[in-house]
């Protein structure tokens, strides 16, 4: 965090500092929302969420090392900036740190955004990015209102790159984190089902991930995915240059001859105009990951990075999220691959892909919960992926949960035979247990409160001497 006053806080949200004799008081480390990650020297938001007031906390706050907190009303226990509104304020002082560090050092800012794959891009990003000078990415899957503000207030004067997670779940959602953190460039993944039910159309969703790349100014960057019509149609709407990316003839930065290991890793060459091709072998699981690598090798050579060592930092990244095709194998034989962090159709379905390329010498399952948010898309949905499974030769289905189910229809419709339901995760690990045996591979794969992410990590646990 850049060091800033409580007077300088008030000026720059439009709030008032509580008591006035405070104003002096320096915020000099982290800027947090829960209570609980409270330092010496942080600065405590009490934002109002769906299950908690965070001004019940600020005493808490103060207790873990708090010198400050911002708040909607007066508050006995800390020093405080009260404003009106404490979201907005929030993004007010973020767009103020990432103003004061771009004045210092010319900071470089990424953003990224799409239905699927964010976080991973943003992990591999990072990784290879931070070769060129000192990057900060968000932790885990900080892209909303609160997550961006977070991430842009661990920048130091120091930071050079800024990778930027942008998530939406409504129309303006992605222009509003744009407000916080102005990128100079902008890549656009893909446009999936993802928050189907609130969106309401596939289109609408292009929309919103559009305003990624409307926001950019004309001395950017758009790093399109070619392969993705939608997406490659935002070239229309942006001021900034594109690149396109992808495996097709239309791709300047293009993957050739995709192949995946047995561990379903993938190698291919890359090929760019006025560069010698290159090949990567990435570290990752999943074909779905070319795509991501081709992105951030596009924004890597943008800033000046030779596509050979590219290619060697793409090689050498490794996961950093939990839960994302997070792969263990027991010491028993089984091999689990917990891609539980959460799923929408485009993503469950590349999941499937990748369990279906990483057979082993016993029998593949797929353990499938609930995909949230797709509103009255959710049944034929659920059954679309179960008839891929059955399509991809899956061996097994497990459906976790009454919303599951359709899954489970669809991959007795497809012609699975080894199909299973069972009502939560505890009836999924007892089976489980039951059923795995040496070389077996099992994917669990659902939307974050469907809880498989747990199961995952409890399944690692099972398999344990």
């Amino acid at each position: 965090m850049i060091p800033l006053t409580l007077r300088e806080i008030a000026a720059v949200t439009g709030g008032r500092v509580h008591p006035g004799t405070a104003a002096s008081t320096l915020v000099d480390a982290a800027v947090v929302t829960d209570s609980r990650e409270c330092v010496p020297g942080s600065l405590y938001v009490a934002r109002a969420g769906e299950h908690a007031d965070g001004h019940d906390y600020v005493g808490a706050a103060a207790a873990n090392g708090a010198v400050a907190a911002l708040t909607a009303r007066e508050m006995d226990e800390l020093p405080c900036v009260v404003v009106d509104d404490v979201q907005h304020a929030f993004a007010r002082l973020g767009r103020e740190v990432v103003d004061r560090c771009t004045e210092a050092g010319g900071l470089r800012i990424v953003g990224i955004t799409g239905s699927s794959g964010k976080t991973s891009t943003k992990d591999l990003m990072a990784q290879v990015v931070s070769h060129l000078g000192e990057t900060l990415a968000p932790v885990a899957s900080y892209n909303s209102e609160i997550g961006v503000p977070l991430t842009v207030c661990r920048l130091e004067p120091s930071t050079e790159i800024l990778v930027a997670e942008m998530g939406a779940s409504g129309v303006g959602h992605i222009a509003y984190l744009t407000d916080i953190a102005p990128p100079q460039v902008g890549v656009v993944l893909n446009v999936g089902t993802a928050h189907l039910g609130e969106f309401g159309s596939r289109a609408l969703i292009a929309h919103t991930k559009a305003e990624l790349v409307r926001a950019l100014p004309p001395n950017g960057l758009a790093v399109l995915n070619a392969d993705d019509p939608r997406v490659a149609a935002m070239a229309e709407q942006t001021p900034a240059r594109v690149v396109l990316v992808g495996t097709g003839p239309d791709a300047e930065v293009r993957a050739h001859d995709v192949v995946l290991n047995e561990r379903g890793q993938a190698g291919f060459r890359v090929t760019v105009p006025g560069h010698e091709p290159v090949d990567v072998q990435l570290q990752l699981h999943g074909a779905h990951h070319v795509g991501n690598a081709l992105s951030v090798a596009a924004v890597a050579l943008e800033w000046g990075m030779d596509l050979p060592d590219i290619a060697q930092a793409l090689g050498g990244a490794r996961p950093t999220s939990r839960w994302r095709m997070e792969v263990t194998d027991r010491p028993d034989g089984v091999t689990i691959v917990n891609d539980a962090y959460n799923a929408n159709p485009d993503s469950m379905r590349a999941a499937l892909r990748a369990l279906q390329s990483m057979r082993g010498q016993g029998r593949t399952t797929a353990v499938v919960g609930e995909m949230l948010e797709l509103g009255e898309e959710s049944v034929a949905e659920h059954a679309s992926v179960g008839a891929l499974a059955a399509e991809l030769g899956i061996d097994r289905l497990v459906a976790v949960g009454e919303g599951a189910a359709p899954a489970a229809d669809g991959y007795a419709l497809g012609g699975g035979s080894d199909v299973h339901r069972v009502p939560d995760t505890a009836a999924a690990r007892e089976l489980l247990g039951r059923l795995l045996g040496a070389g077996d591979v099992v994917l669990l794969k659902s939307s974050r409160d469907s809880g498989l992410r747990l199961l995952g990590d409890d399944l690692v646990q099972d398999g344990g001497p």
